[in-house]
């Protein structure tokens, strides 16, 4: 399945903004009250605002040119209460609109990463971790902005600006005609330009990922860097990121302005029509000053918002920008789903490939027409050339991917009907380069084991000596509290395989995996664990990958992996044999 994000968002930039912003809203139904409460402040707010200009042209017509006073003050007093409960509204939709805006980027990030959690090792295969991180960080961070910050803000300038049109179009209609009529054209150029917009800051975006995924990349592997004096080569890729960033980043902010001038030139254009068109008025007796200077009122009010928009529809374009990326994530599904039903047999076998065939992509086939059986309580051992699909045979038994035909039983039942839960319990994987994660050898030895998460160090420790790790255990110099760094460099590379093997079996699982799982430690140590799978339960079936000699000779049978087949070998010489020679014979 083609799970490259950057191959997706071609398809994904078809979507409409109307489809994004209908999915972003159902994933906030939870807001939909402090929504509604937050958008009947800012209604009230424009309403109040909107009958100011009203109040000031009726005053100046009835009370100032006739010097009365008293009404003058009076409409003053109701004016200032007017704006005294719009300053406490827009107080309110501001706090609120804060709390949604931070609330859904923690929905958000959640949504993220709990989807992120549910993709198969097929998606981070196909994408850089720097771009992934950049989406969870950066993007979401986006919409926060423009939902706590502009989005009460749009919808307030176009309420004023729907208020103000109307009162414009009902005071005099001829006038409102003329005072609106810029607006058209400001409405044409939004339309036009706003999918360019959009675009742009949907490239910058993209780019902003890009330079994050190579720090990362460049961060992960700077030993590798330093050892081979190439600061050249990784200062090279950077600054060519650096550089596309840069050039994006001009473009989207050439964009995200390129309205500001426009709506101001326009907004001018409208204050000039209404001016000397209603001193036209004026002067043949349809019009008075104190309707004049509400018309005025009226016409700011109708073309300051606009100009204000200018800005937050650029931001909104971001927003959507961002969302794209997200929703992007969102939207996919793993390829190897739960099934419910599926076929169930007796068998002898503990595990059985039946006719798989798997490829990472569509264009190479990496296995053809596997089938072979693995009965409880054997040792196997996968030997064969760098490249000839061991791996991956194993990553299949682990259920890591799933193959594009035949089928895999664990148990006499299709290994897909089982949960991940029960997958891993009866499946142990012992990568050769196993992951760690900061905190304590304790903690990563429990890691996804929940028998033993409530036991203290003592307890943990005689249930370590029970299963044979003691001595794998007494190599750490404070034991289970030997503190562990992120990436787990505070240990050595061997160090770190002991507790990917402690882990794994403490589980107890049925088939264990050992993938070169003795490729970084020193003979002495890996006597030690030849000797504690000796004295694992003889119920678990060990699958072991690896090229020293010693470690599979004791193996009850061998299988030969190469070109996308897996051959019994025989004897321990036969499988030598063949990898020497590069023959496959059965």
């Amino acid at each position: 399945m083609n799970y490259d994000l950057n191959k997706l968002s071609k398809e994904q930039q078809k979507t409409s903004t109307f489809a994004g912003l209908k999915k972003l809203f159902q994933l906030m139904a939870h807001e939909k009250r402090t929504l509604i409460i937050a958008l009947f402040a800012i209604l009230t707010n424009s309403t109040l605002n909107l009958l100011g200009p009203l109040i000031i042209g009726h005053t100046i017509d009835k009370y100032v040119q006739h010097k009365d006073y008293t009404g003058v003050i009076h409409n003053a007093i109701i004016l200032f209460c007017m704006y005294l409960v719009a300053l406490f509204t827009s107080y309110k939709q501001t706090t609120l609109m804060g709390g949604v805006g931070q609330r859904m980027l923690f929905t958000l990030r959640n949504s993220i990463f709990n989807k992120l959690q549910q993709l198969p090792v097929g998606f981070f295969n196909q994408n850089k971790a720097g771009d992934l991180i950049s989406r969870v960080n950066n993007d979401t961070d986006k919409l926060n902005q423009f939902f706590s910050q502009s989005l009460m803000q749009f919808i307030g300038n176009i309420s004023t600006m729907i208020g103000a049109g109307i009162f414009l179009l009902l005071i005099n209609i001829e006038l409102g005609a003329a005072a609106l009529s810029p607006a058209l054209v400001i409405l044409f150029l939004t339309l036009v330009l706003s999918p360019w917009i959009k675009k742009t800051n949907a490239l910058n975006l993209k780019s902003v990922g890009g330079m994050s995924a190579e720090i990362q990349e460049s961060l992960n592997n700077f030993k590798v860097i330093i050892a081979f004096n190439r600061r050249d080569y990784f200062r090279k890729r950077f600054d060519i990121a650096n550089r596309e960033n840069y050039k994006t980043a001009i473009g989207a902010g050439l964009a995200n302005n390129v309205f500001i001038p426009v709506y101001g030139l326009f907004a001018s254009i409208a204050q000039l029509i209404v001016l000397s068109f209603g001193i036209y008025l004026i002067s043949i007796g349809q019009f008075s000053i104190g309707l004049l200077v509400s018309y005025l009122s009226y016409a700011n009010n109708f073309y300051n918002p606009l100009r204000q928009l200018a800005a937050l529809w650029t931001n909104f374009q971001v927003a959507m920008a961002g969302w794209d990326r997200i929703s992007q994530i969102l939207s996919l599904e793993t390829d190897l789903p739960m099934i419910t039903q599926g076929i169930v047999e007796p068998s002898a076998a503990l595990l059985e490939f039946r006719n798989v065939h798997f490829g990472y992509d569509e264009s190479r086939e990496i296995l053809h027409n596997i089938s072979f059986k693995l009965e409880q309580g054997k040792t196997y051992a996968l030997v064969g050339p760098t490249g000839g699909g061991k791996t991956t045979t194993a990553s299949l038994i682990a259920r890591l991917y799933d193959p594009s035909k035949g089928l895999i039983l664990l148990d006499g039942k299709d290994i897909r009907t089982y949960t991940p839960e029960e997958r891993s319990q009866k499946i142990g994987f012992i990568l050769q380069e196993p992951f760690l994660f900061t905190g304590t050898v304790k903690e990563n030895i429990l890691y996804g084991n929940k028998l033993y998460k409530d036991y203290t160090n003592e307890q943990l420790e005689k249930v370590i000596t029970d299963a044979n790790l003691g001595s794998l255990l007494a190599i750490f110099e404070s034991g289970l509290e030997t503190p562990i760094i992120s990436g787990g460099d505070s240990i050595s590379l061997g160090q770190k395989q002991l507790i990917a093997f402690m882990r794994a079996v403490l589980r107890n699982p049925q088939i264990l995996i050992l993938d070169e799982a003795t490729a970084n430690i020193d003979t002495i140590t890996e006597k030690l664990l030849s000797d504690i799978l000796n004295n694992l339960p003889a119920t678990t079936t060990r699958v072991i990958i690896a090229h020293r000699l010693n470690t599979i000779e004791n193996a009850d049978e061998i299988y030969f992996v190469n070109s996308g087949e897996v051959i019994r070998a025989g004897s321990l010489n036969d499988a030598m044999d063949m990898l020497l020679q590069g023959k496959q014979v059965s």
